[in-house]
Formats: C-alpha cells, structure tokens, sequence
C-alpha cells in the first residue's frame, strides 16, 4: 500500500456503540488483527491501519456504521480494549483515543516506552506534533477532537486522528505512518480523508517549502508585529481585488455519501456476488465442520468471505466500505440488523485458525485465503441477487439468526409487530 492513500468524506452521525457490540468490535479486530500479523507481518498491520480506505472496511464488517466518522473513534477504541491483553505478545500498544484519552497520549507514550526501552521523550514529542501539524500547519476548517497513536515495540507508528467541521456536518481523518517519514512539516501523511472544503492553508504540502522558509525569514525581519501590520494591509487589499482560487492537487478520493441507508450504487454488486459464491463453493470442502451447525454455518462462511478480503485483499478492491457490511450488518440496522449468531460464530472461526496457526497448523488459515483468492476468480463470472434483494432476505432472515440492533432484538421486534 502506497503512503499517500488519498481521501474520503466522512458525514457525522451521532449516538453510541452499544455494549453488546463493542465487545465484539474488540473481538473480532483483534482477530482480524492476529490474522494479518501471521500471515504478513507487523509492519503490514501498521501499514493497513494507514490506510483510509482499509481502515474504514475494517470498521464496516465489524457491524459499525459503514459511512460514518464514528468508525474512527469504535474502530480505534476496539482495537484499545481488545489489544491490551495481548499487547506483550503482539507486540502493539494503542494509545490515545477522544477527547480527554486524546490528550493523555503522551505520558502513555511515555510509560509504554519505559517498559520497552524506546525513547518516550521523543515519542511524546512526535505525538504533539502530528497533532499540531494537523491542526495548525493544516489550516481546512476540521478542529481535531480525536488522536489515537498505534505503537510497535520496534519503534514504529501509525497516527490516526480526525477533526469534526460543525457547521457542514462533516469529519476529515488525518492517516500517518511512520515508514518512509522523513519530515513532519513537507509532505507527511499517509492520507488524509474528508469532504473538499475548497481552498485551504496546508503548510506540509512540498510546495510550501518555500513558504515556510519565507515565513521564518518574515518572523525574524519584521517581528509579530510587523507581520500582523503586513498581514492586514494584504487582507485590505485582496478584499478589493480577489485573486481567483489557486489550483489543487487532486488525489483519489472516496466519497462517503449522506444517505444511511445501504443503495445499490453504494457497492460493486460483481464483488459483493463473487464473495457469495467464493463462500458457496468453498464451503463443503473447506468448513465441513462448521456446516454441521444448522441455520448458522453457510450464513457464517460468507461473511468470513468478507472477513478474508479485510485480510488478503488488494487496496484497490476497498472503495466500496458498504460492501462489508454484509459480514455482520450495521448497529443501526443498515444494511440490516447485527446477526449475533453469525457474528460469534465468525469470532470462534477466526479465533480457532489463528490459535492452529500459532501452533503450525495453518490448515485453518489457509481455507480462509482460498475464500479470498476464490472470490477473485469468480468476480464477474457469477451472477446472483440485487443488492436490494439481498438486503431483503437479511432482514426477513434476521430473527433467526440473533438479529439486534440499537432498537433492541429483531425477533422481539416482529413480534410486537404481529397484529393480536
């Protein structure tokens, strides 16, 4: 994956991530997480979790909203929880989170590094800064609210942080990794995600090099007073004659849309179909066990066909974060209700391959990635239901398989429905 990743717009939403699911989130991304560290490597955990459109995939199939900015803050509070039991063996360590966690990040930057034997000091510097930066040499209307700091016990790092712009109900969220860095202040993120606001101030942009280095120059010559007598003649003058809007640099960029609802158009119906059939034909051979559990087992092999691209796929085939949600829903029944029973099922699959693993048998492991390589196979060679279709035989389906969401279980639901 490449260090600049390019950028997406995040609408707000509000409310909180029920306990009930949070502790799955923890669950599963820790698993997500083990499985990615078996078979790649730490350093390529650090590099997904860089990655804005990985990063927001991994929060879809864990059942948070697919769309929305408050993945960031679940996704990075799973990952906190879930990890810290196992943060010797892995060898990773979350700190920070909102608000307040925010801004203890650096005396536990500090406490992390006495226990590894890291430079603290620098890492706390290093946290201030990429927040400073983000929030000063970045000037795009975003204030930052929220800073989580993912620690290597070798030293390196990936900076996720966001910013919230109350006025046009929107976030933009700040990726940095610490391979490749050479400078905080000339080009330093590995992406940054969020709605085009028009012309903004970014210092850390390399054709600003020469305007740092002017404004240094300026600091020294004129003092603060001189600039601010300079700044406001400038201002004067540009209000009576504005200078057209500069031309920006475009990166790709993924479009997050207002709507809440899953669309057909919000995902790439030939993929969605080829992690369906990749799992129909996949499963008798490789989840023979698993299909001995009625109504749950072939319902739980296609979201692991999900869950198998989070772990193997390509960074080209996450531009559509509603597809994941078709793994275990959404909290807020979009595209349909969490099915509890799938979900735990997928967390004992997952737990049980990675625990093979660690003892040499991958076999486990194994028949996840054909998940992942048959879909591929199969994308665009197989046809299937709509996605609207889709949706419906989920939500029909949804009682029966634990279906619960923020508005309580499905199957109580129905039945208050039912006419007397």
């Amino acid at each position: 994956m490449s260090q600049r990743s390019g950028s997406a717009d995040l609408p707000l939403h509000g409310g909180r991530v029920p306990a009930w699911l949070a502790e799955r989130m923890s669950a599963l991304g820790v698993i997500i997480s083990e499985a990615i560290v078996a078979e790649y490597g730490r350093d390529e955990l650090l590099r997904r979790l860089a990655h804005p459109f990985w990063f927001q995939c991994f929060g879809a199939v864990m059942g948070m909203d697919w769309h929305s900015s408050g993945i960031t803050t679940s996704v990075l509070g799973a990952l906190k929880r879930g990890l810290k039991p196992r943060e010797a063996e892995l060898g990773l360590f979350v700190c920070g989170g909102r608000g307040r966690h925010s801004r203890r990040t650096p005396d536990e930057l500090v406490a992390v590094s006495d226990r590894l034997g890291l430079d603290g000091a620098a890492l706390s510097r290093t946290s201030r800064l990429v927040a400073k930066v983000d929030s000063a040499a970045v000037q795009d209307g975003f204030d930052l609210y929220l800073h989580g700091f993912i620690l290597a016990e070798d030293g390196r790092w990936v900076v996720v942080q966001q910013g919230m712009n109350g006025g046009s109900r929107q976030a933009r969220r700040y990726h940095w990794l610490s391979e490749g860095l050479t400078s905080f202040v000339d080009a330093p993120h590995a992406a940054i995600e969020g709605q085009n606001q028009g012309a903004i101030v970014n210092l850390t942009d390399r054709r600003a090099e020469a305007s740092r280095s002017r404004q240094l120059d300026l600091l020294g010559s004129l003092g603060p007073d001189g600039v601010s007598q300079a700044y406001a003649r400038l201002a004067t003058r540009a209000a009576r004659r504005p200078d057209p809007e500069p031309a920006q640099g475009l990166l790709p960029h993924l479009v997050l849309p207002e709507h809440h609802d899953v669309r057909a158009e919000d995902v790439v119906a030939r993929r969605l179909q080829a992690n369906l059939a990749a799992a129909a034909d996949r499963a008798p051979a490789d989840f023979a066990e698993l299909l001995l559990a009625p109504k749950v087992g072939a319902r739980t092999v296609e979201a692991l066909a999900l869950v198998a691209e989070v772990i193997h796929g390509a960074p080209c085939r996450f531009t559509d974060p509603a597809r994941f949600s078709f793994a275990h829903g959404g909290k807020d029944r979009h595209p349909f209700p969490v099915p509890i029973t799938v979900y735990d099922e997928t967390i004992r699959v997952l737990k049980a391959a990675v625990g093979h693993a660690r003892l040499g048998q991958s076999d486990r492991l194994d028949a996840i990635r054909r998940l992942d390589a048959q879909a591929r196979r199969l994308e665009g060679r197989v046809a299937g239901p709509s996605v609207d279709a889709l949706i419906a035989s989920e939500r029909a389906r949804s009682p029966d398989y634990g279906g619960r969401s923020v508005f309580g279980w499905e199957a109580e639901l129905a039945a208050k429905d039912r006419p007397a």
